[in-house]
């Protein structure tokens, strides 16, 4: 199984990604990705995106800064907290929750007056200068900015993108003709002022997300159908794993929300057509005491990261409580009139954290062969390139050969690279590390038939094929080549 320390290594030294502010010593919390990582991370958007678009969803893109008054109406102001624990000694803070599951306590205290009696009976130890911890306190995750004198109100970086969402639902449905249901997406970043940002990617105080937020009735909710699809693993509040379809956990009442369900099997769906699949991924529901102040019930897939199980996505039943709140604040008029029927609608939100994909993806993708080299077993997908051209010397009319078939392929397809630097073997295994599906290789043959060897990455194994094909299936490239190994 791929450490963190692996994956982390190997991202920063192939342009994945790595820390923000690295000349000046870091700052926790902060990663930039490189060049291979944010064509990784657009792949991955574009996997997300087209599902919603295909769904019939609408986007929208709102500002990072809200005014207080927004989160003040959503309840973040007053409960987007979390419970901070803090050595009196060398003043390092740690998330509570994460310190008590290290010492193995389960039952999580859900206000600072439990969690100082539970403190006061065990021995919890500063993980750096060792002395015990009693402290306790309520931290708010938000950002704020300083007011400016001019201004009546504060601004806080958005905790999430939904609220932009939510704040514009009466114009959003008029754009939508008035039907229902309706799917609202928004990709963007949001920010939280983790206690201990840690894990790269995991943990941040700046992260992706891509947000919908599907508004329904719910005497007619829509969104209900559940294709046959593979079993996966639930966990229920009780904690006893069941193996089962979408559609059975449905059936059954394990999932109550036939809604919820729906974006429970397409979070499924899109996770694995990324190569997140059965095995590396379950789902498991909150409980009561972990729900957000929105939510009525949430069902987080999660994937298998070293030794912990990691939410990569939220599916939470936010129901009416957004919309009647900023009704409340703003005096907005949210209601949806259906004949004699006048009602609020319901919500239910798939979250999907990008930069948390974006790493689950490159740890559950990375192997090492027999010999010690590293690949990253990507899909075509999601891939940074689906193909690299590997001319086999610079000499002799070969690279020039090579670079007209990569221009050719150019022209219907960006997601290809030119390689000529080093050993074939070599470059064989850098694509390989890189997660590049296939390599095109032009040799002296190719000279005079103009055929070209395609090496497969994880089978290892050679077709020769014309490159003229290549130029001919442009258009639909990964389509093509994965044709050629199944």
């Amino acid at each position: 199984m791929t450490t963190y320390e692996e994956a982390i290594e190997l991202a920063k030294r192939r342009g994945f990604f790595w820390p923000s502010f690295s000349i000046y010593g870091g700052q926790s919390g902060f990663y930039d990705y490189g060049p291979l990582g944010v064509l990784l991370k657009e792949n991955i958007v574009k996997v997300w995106r087209d599902e919603y678009l295909r769904l019939g969803a609408i986007f929208i893109d709102t500002p990072n800064l809200s005014p207080e008054m927004v989160f003040r109406a959503s309840g973040h102001l007053e409960k987007f907290s979390d419970l901070a624990a803090r050595c009196s000694k060398c003043g390092s803070r740690y998330k509570l929750e994460a310190l008590l599951k290290k010492a193995g306590i389960a039952d999580i205290p859900t206000d600072v007056k439990q969690a100082s009696n539970l403190l006061e009976n065990i021995n919890i130890k500063c993980e750096k200068c060792g002395a015990e911890i009693r402290e306790v306190y309520d931290f708010n995750l938000m950002f704020a900015l300083e007011k400016n004198e001019k201004e009546a109100s504060r601004l806080y970086l958005r905790p999430e993108t939904a609220q932009g969402i939510f704040i514009n639902f009466r114009l959003l449905n008029n754009y939508f003709r008035g039907k229902l249901p309706m799917a609202v997406a928004q990709l963007g970043k949001g920010f939280r002022n983790e206690i201990s940002p840690r894990n790269a990617l995991i943990r941040l105080r700046e992260f992706y997300q891509g947000e919908v937020e599907v508004f329904y009735d719910p005497e007619k909710p829509g969104f209900t159908d559940l294709p046959v699809f593979e079993e996966t693993t639930f966990v229920p509040m009780d904690h006893k794993e069941q193996r089962m379809t979408v559609r059975e956990a449905s059936s059954r009442g394990l999932i109550r929300n036939p809604v919820l369900a729906h974006f429970v099997f397409r979070t499924q769906k899109i996770l694995s057509s990324m190569g997140l699949g059965d095995g590396v991924i379950r789902f498991r529901q909150h409980e009561k005491n972990e729900l957000a102040h929105y939510s009525s019930d949430c069902w987080d897939a999660e994937a298998k990261l070293e030794d912990e199980w990691v939410e990569i996505v939220g599916i939470s039943d936010r129901a009416s409580y957004d919309l009647k709140r900023h009704a409340e604040f703003s005096g907005e008029n949210m209601v949806i009139t259906d004949g004699d029927r006048k009602f609020i609608p319901s919500v239910v939100e798939p979250s999907f954290g990008i930069d948390r994909t974006v790493l689950s993806i490159i740890m559950t993708s990375l192997y090492t062969r027999e010999n010690g080299s590293k690949v990253l077993k990507f899909n075509t997908s999601i891939a940074p390139y689906i193909a690299s051209v590997l001319p086999l010397q610079k000499k002799d009319g070969v690279d020039v050969l090579a670079k007209d078939i990569y221009s050719s392929i150019l022209e219907a397809e960006s997601r290809v690279q030119y390689d000529e630097s080093g050993s074939i073997g070599r470059r064989y295994a850098r694509q390989d590390e890189v997660g590049t599906p296939y390599c095109i290789t032009v040799d002296y043959e190719s000279l005079e038939d103009r055929s070209v060897t395609v090496r497969e990455r994880d089978s290892t194994k050679q077709v020769r094929i014309s490159a003229d094909s290549l130029k001919q299936n442009s258009g639909h490239l990964a389509a093509y080549l994965d044709s050629l190994f199944t």
